[in-house]
C-alpha cells in the first residue's frame, strides 16, 4: 500500500507548516495554554482557506476532499497545539459527519453551510456519570409527546461544550432497553430547557471548551431526528472515522515533539560537543522516530482504506490505540532529551507530554477499544457485564 502524499497532499502540508511559522503557532500554542483561551480567531482564517468542512458532501457547501487531507492538516496543526488543529477536527471528523452522511435533506441543508463558513459548530454528546464505555447504560431520555420528543437527562465531559451551536446528542427513545434503543437528536443552543455547567480545568489540552449538560423538559422537534433509535451501528461507524482524527491529534503531538527533541539535540552541547553524538541520546531519538512512522502507517492505511466513506473498524480502533500510547511514550522521551528544560513551563516539552495524556480516553478507551479488537482477533464479542 503506498501512502507518498499526491504532489496536492504535500502542498497543502507545506502551506499549513508555512501558514503556522509565518503566523508564529508556536507562541499562540503557550498562550492558550498559559490562559486557557480557545483560538476562535483561527476559525475565519480556517474557513477562508477552505479547511472546514474539506471532507464533506459538495453540494451542501462542503470540499468532498478524502478524509486523508484533513488527517494531514490535523496531524501538521497538531504539530503547534491540538487546539490549534481544533477546528479542523470538528469540522471534518467530528458529529458534523453523523448529519452530512445519514441526516435528512433540510438538517443537511441546515448545518453543513454553516458548519464549513465556521458559523456553526457540532458537538458530540455521549458520556454521562454513569455511561461512558459501556455507552448503552446511557440514561438521557426522549419521550415522544405530539411532533416533538421530551428530553431529559445529563451529558459529562462535553468537548465543545457551551460554546457549540448544535448538540447531537446520544440518547435513549421510551424503555427499550440495550443499543436498539439509543438514537441521535439534534439539539440546538439555546434550547430551552437545555442548560450548561461550568467549563472543566483538565491537566492538558487548556483552552478546549468542556463542560456538564443538562436536558430538563428540552422540546425537540422530530425534524431534528438524526438517527433513529434501531440504528445505533450508524452512530458508531461515524465514530471511527473521530477516532481517527483522534489518532492524528496524536501524531501531530508527537511529531512536534520529536522535532524539537530533535533540534534541541543538535545545539545543546555536553562535555564539548552536542548531545545527538551522545548513543544514549540517538537510541531515544531512533526510538521515537520509529514508533511515530509505525503509528502513522497504521493511522494512514485506516483513513486511506476509508477513501470518502467510513473506516473498518478493526483498523481504526487500532490505529487510535497505538497512536494513544506513542503520543505518550514520543513525549516522554522528548522530555527526557530536554533534560531539565523538559520540565520547565518555560519549553513547550512539559505541555506536549499533557496534551498527548488527554487522546487515550478521549473517543474511547484505550481498553475499551483493545477489549473490541480483541472481540475481533477471536470472532466472538466479550460480554464484560458477564466477566467472561
Amino acid at each position: 500500500m503506498d501512502f507518498t502524499l499526491s504532489e496536492e497532499q504535500q502542498m497543502l502540508v507545506d502551506t499549513i507548516r508555512k501558514m503556522g511559522q509565518r503566523d508564529k503557532f508556536k507562541e499562540l500554542a503557550k498562550h492558550i495554554d498559559e490562559t486557557g483561551e480557545f483560538p476562535f480567531e483561527l476559525i475565519g482564517k480556517y474557513g477562508d482557506m477552505g479547511l472546514l468542512g474539506m471532507t464533506l458532501s459538495t453540494e451542501h457547501g462542503g470540499g468532498g476532499q478524502p478524509a486523508m487531507n484533513a488527517v494531514l492538516c490535523i496531524e501538521e496543526l497538531a504539530k503547534f497545539s491540538p487546539m490549534i488543529a481544533a477546528p479542523v477536527f470538528e469540522s471534518n471528523v467530528g458529529p458534523v459527519r453523523v448529519i452530512d452522511l445519514f441526516g435528512t435533506e433540510e438538517q443537511k441543508k441546515t448545518i453543513v453551510p454553516g458548519v464549513c463558513r465556521g458559523e456553526y459548530s457540532v458537538s458530540v454528546c455521549m458520556t454521562e456519570p454513569e455511561a461512558g464505555s459501556d455507552l448503552t447504560a446511557l440514561t438521557t431520555r426522549a419521550v415522544e409527546d405530539g411532533d416533538s420528543y421530551i428530553l431529559n437527562g445529563k451529558k459529562c465531559f462535553i468537548t465543545g461544550g457551551g460554546h457549540a451551536s448544535h448538540y447531537m446528542v446520544y440518547t435513549r427513545f421510551g424503555d427499550t432497553k440495550g443499543y436498539k434503543g439509543i438514537g441521535g437528536l439534534l439539539v440546538e443552543k439555546g434550547t430551552p430547557g437545555f442548560t450548561f455547567g461550568k467549563q472543566e480545568t483538565f491537566m492538558g489540552l487548556r483552552g478546549m471548551p468542556s463542560c456538564d449538560l443538562y436536558f430538563d423538559d428540552v422540546r425537540v422537534p422530530k425534524k431534528n431526528l438524526v438517527i433513529p433509535p434501531g440504528e445505533f451501528n450508524k452512530l458508531m461507524s461515524t465514530f471511527d472515522i473521530e477516532r481517527c482524527g483522534n489518532a492524528a491529534m496524536c501524531l501531530g503531538v508527537a511529531g512536534g515533539a520529536f522535532e524539537e527533541a530533535k533540534a534541541y539535540a543538535m545545539e545543546r552541547k555536553a562535555f564539548g560537543r552536542p548531545i545527538c553524538e551522545f548513543q544514549a541520546v540517538q537510541f531515544m531519538m531512533v526510538d521515537m522516530a520509529t514508533r511515530l512512522d509505525a503509528a502513522r502507517l497504521l493511522v494512514y492505511r485506516a483513513i486511506s482504506g476509508a477513501g470518502r466513506g467510513l473506516p473498518s473498524i478493526y483498523e481504526a480502533s487500532m490505529a487510535k490505540a497505538y497512536a494513544n500510547e506513542m503520543a505518550v511514550d514520543v513525549t516522554n522521551l522528548a522530555m527526557q532529551v530536554f533534560g531539565g528544560y523538559g520540565y520547565s513551563h518555560e519549553f513547550p516539552m512539559e505541555r506536549m507530554y499533557r496534551d498527548a495524556k488527554a487522546w487515550g480516553v478521549a473517543g474511547g478507551t484505550i481498553q475499551m477499544l483493545k477489549i473490541g479488537i480483541a472481540g475481533m482477533i477471536f470472532g466472538r464479542r466479550f460480554d464484560q457485564r458477564k466477566g467472561q
